[in-house]
């Protein structure tokens, strides 16, 4: 009975160590990168991240189908609408927003694929312990790949790879994550845009964060 008893604690210890599917911070700012596998994008962007209250704001730059781009976006899911801004000529393009919030998560059903050191583990600070963990997703009309990257301490965000069959793999890496908002006020549409009116969106802009989030 009591080898019973010892094996189940120990089946119970050996589960709580197994790493689980888990949410990342509900507010961060940070760096990320985007690049995709046909070389159709390639970019890098300052964002802020509000779970909360579902609002994300990107600052972007980069290349789209061989032409630079600049683009600053914020996103506020709860009320469904999305500010295209512009600082130097300070304007504001207010437009629909019909995508659903998605949390920085790693699914419930995701299979854990490894654990491994990123840097080394000689010496205490010289390496970070993460967790990889691979899956499928379903967008509409189409199934998605993902294999996802997280630190196994506070599940922050460390490269994500996406595959559909329209685009290939599209890979993105986080980095100077910063647990918190840095600067509040990148979420709050700035006073130019209080009278901007709501346009109807014309096709899907490609070249933005917010189709990949």
């Amino acid at each position: 009975m009591r080898a019973l008893v010892l094996l189940a604690c120990l089946s119970v210890v050996c589960l709580a160590q197994r790493p689980q599917p888990c949410s990342s911070p509900w507010l961060m700012t940070g760096s990320l990168s985007v690049s995709t596998q046909n070389e159709k994008l390639a970019a890098f962007a300052k964002y802020t991240y509000d779970a909360l209250g579902q609002r994300i704001r990107l600052r972007e730059f980069g290349s789209y189908d061989n032409r630079t781009f600049h683009l600053d976006v914020l996103l506020l899911y709860k009320q469904g609408v999305m500010y295209k801004i512009s600082y130097r000529n300070h304007t504001c393009c207010k437009k629909s927003l019909n995508r659903e919030f998605h949390p920085l998560a790693i699914p419930k059903n995701a299979s854990l694929l490894g654990q491994a050191v990123l840097g080394s583990s000689s010496g205490p600070g010289q390496g970070v312990l993460v967790n990889t963990w691979t899956g499928q997703l379903q967008m509409r009309n189409r199934t998605a790949q993902y294999m996802s990257t997280v630190t196994e301490f506070g599940c922050v965000p460390v490269t994500t790879l996406f595959h559909t069959a329209k685009n290939g793999w599209m890979v993105t890496s986080f980095f100077n994550n910063v647990i918190g908002l840095a600067d509040p006020q990148q979420l709050i549409p700035p006073s130019f845009c209080k009278d901007a009116k709501l346009e109807k969106e014309e096709g899907e802009d490609a070249a933005t964060f917010y189709s990949l989030f």
